[in-house]
C-alpha cells in the first residue's frame, strides 16, 4: 500500500464545509450509474456468498468528515472498509485517539451497514534509525489498543525499508542481514502488542520493503510463528522487473507459500512489473481469474479491498469485482467490464 502516493489521483471527492461538490456529486452519481447497469441480481447474490468487496477508504475518498467519508463508501454500494485514523482528523499513526473515537468508528459504519475490516497500521519497521522504529510501536500499541473498540481485530503493517525518507521506496540495503535482524525484531515486539491487544497484524510482501516476496514472508511467518501475525495479500506488489510473463508460476507459488495465512486482499492492478501496481482493479495486466480463484481454493472468505482508485472510478471497479467474482464462483472465464476502462 502506497497512501502517499494517491493523493496525485484525480476524480476525488471534494467536501468544504463537510459536504460533496455539485460538480462531484454528480459525477459520482453518473458513474455510479454506469456501474449499475454491470450488476444484475446474480452478481450481487455471488458477493453474498464470497468476500466482502470494501476498500482502503483514506486513499480513495481524501476529503471530508468521517461521516462524510462513509457516506460516500455507502452510495457506492461497498460492504466493507480499511479505516485509517486520517478520517478522524487525526495522524495515521497518532501518540493519542481520544476516547470516544473509537466508539464513534463503529456506531457511524455500523449506522450505514458497513464493516470495519481492518485499520491502517503502517509504518517504517526497518527504518535506520531504531528510535523512529520504537517511536512507531509506541503508536502501534495506542492503535491496536483501540481495534477491540472499533469493532476490528486486524491492523494493516508493511515490514519496512532503509530509505530513511519513505517507506514505499527501496534502497539498496534492503537486502543485507543487518536490514533482515532490524526489521525481525521490529515486527517481534509489533506482534507481541498485537498479542497483549488481542488483535492480528496482516503485513504486505511488496517491491519496496525488506519482505518483496512471498517466499522472505514465509521466512518471517516461521521465524516470529505467532497467530497474530498474518498476510495481506496484493498480486499486483509480487512482481520484481522481469517476472511478469510468469505471473502464473509467481502467483500460484505466492499462494502455495502463504495462502493459509492471508487474512486480508487487496484488489489493484498493474501495467508492468517492478514497482508498478498503481492501476485500478480491471485497468491492468493482472490475471484476475487465477487470483480469485487461488484466493477461493485457499479458503479465504476475508474482505477484498479496492486501492489505487479515485472515487470516480469506484463504481466500474466494483462492477468489474462482482463479475469476476460471480464467474470464479462457477470456475469459468468472463470478459472484463467496459465501465472499468473509463475514469
Amino acid at each position: 500500500m502506497r497512501a502517499e502516493k494517491q493523493s496525485e489521483r484525480p476524480g476525488r471527492l471534494r467536501s468544504g464545509n463537510g459536504g460533496q461538490s455539485r460538480r462531484d456529486f454528480f459525477r459520482l452519481a453518473g458513474t455510479m450509474a454506469a456501474g449499475a447497469a454491470c450488476e444484475p441480481d446474480h452478481l450481487l447474490a455471488a458477493e453474498s456468498k464470497s468476500s466482502p468487496i470494501g476498500i482502503l477508504i483514506a486513499t480513495t475518498f481524501t476529503t471530508g468528515t468521517l461521516e462524510d467519508r462513509l457516506d460516500a463508501v455507502k452510495t457506492c454500494g461497498l460492504a466493507t472498509v480499511q479505516m485509517s485514523m486520517v478520517c478522524a482528523n487525526l495522524p495515521e499513526m497518532p501518540d493519542q485517539i481520544p476516547a470516544e473515537l473509537p466508539e464513534r468508528i463503529r456506531r457511524e459504519a455500523s449506522a450505514r451497514g458497513i464493516g470495519i475490516a481492518s485499520v491502517t497500521g503502517t509504518f517504517n519497521m526497518c527504518h535506520p534509525d531504531g528510535e523512529q522504529r520504537r517511536t512507531g510501536l509506541q503508536r502501534l500499541r495506542v492503535l491496536a489498543e483501540a481495534c477491540p473498540r472499533m469493532g476490528t481485530s486486524f491492523i494493516h503493517v508493511c515490514t519496512g525499508t532503509r530509505n530513511p525518507s519513505s517507506m514505499w521506496r527501496p534502497h539498496p540495503d534492503n537486502g543485507t542481514p543487518e536490514a533482515w535482524r532490524d526489521m525481525a525484531a521490529c515486527v517481534r515486539e509489533a506482534t507481541d502488542i498485537a498479542r497483549q491487544a488481542n488483535v492480528v497484524l496482516a503485513f504486505e510482501p511488496e517491491m519496496s520493503n525488506v519482505v518483496d516476496s512471498a517466499r522472505k514472508a514465509r521466512r518471517v511467518l516461521d521465524e516470529i510463528g505467532s497467530p497474530h501475525l498474518k498476510v495481506t495479500i496484493d498480486p499486483a506488489n509480487l512482481f520484481h522487473t522481469g517476472e511478469l510473463p510468469r505471473m502464473k508460476e509467481i502467483l500460484d507459488e505466492a499462494f502455495a507459500l502463504v495462502g493459509k495465512d492471508i487474512v486480508l486482499a487487496h484488489a489493484k492492478d498493474l501495467d508492468r512489473d517492478g514497482e508498478a501496481g498503481h492501476k485500478p482493479a480491471g485497468q491492468g495486466l493482472l490475471d484476475y481469474d487465477r487470483y480469485l480463484g487461488l484466493l477461493r481454493k485457499y479458503d479465504f472468505q476475508g474482505p477484498l479491498l479496492l486501492h489505487g482508485l479515485s472515487a470516480a472510478q469506484v463504481p466500474g471497479c466494483l462492477a468489474f469485482l462482482r463479475a469476476k467474482l460471480a464467474t470464479s464462483r462457477a470456475g469459468s472465464r468472463t470478459s472484463r467490464c467496459e465501465y472499468c476502462t473509463q475514469g
